[in-house]
């Protein structure tokens, strides 16, 4: 999906979260709660080596756009803002911080997201809609 070159948009809706054991991780309970009872759209546009990763909940709205190989600010779980690099690695999506580490791909009709804060690891999942 994401070795293209052409403009498109891919909705997903969140399926499920394993191992989220985010309190360790330095998030307040009003997050960690959240986190594991709000289902957000995700939205995914890309238009080249650009992104516009949304996502959509009951109690906002956020995105973060990225250059494939650029460094960029981007919002994480926490709330906070850090400097990451995202690469496209075997149909991965790889973004990478000092203490975070992100990974999307495509399994099948679900996106999982694999997701590394101060060491600690969650996976999430999502079916296109």
């Amino acid at each position: 999906v994401w070795e293209s070159q052409l403009s498109f948009i891919i909705e997903w809706l969140f399926n499920c979260t394993e191992k989220y054991q985010t309190r360790r991780a330095g998030l307040t309970e009003d997050i960690v709660k959240v986190a594991k009872d709000v289902k957000p759209l995700i939205e995914i546009q890309e238009n080249g080596n650009t992104f516009v990763v949304t996502s959509k909940t009951p109690n906002g709205t956020h995105s973060n756009t990225f250059v494939v190989g650029e460094e960029t600010e981007i919002n994480i779980p926490n709330g906070k803002k850090i400097k990451v690099t995202v690469n496209l690695e075997g149909g991965k999506l790889i973004c990478k911080s000092d203490t975070f580490y992100h990974v999307q791909e495509i399994q099948g009709s679900e996106m999982v997201e694999t997701i590394t804060v101060e060491s600690i690891t969650m996976t999430r999942k999502s079916r296109k809609i």
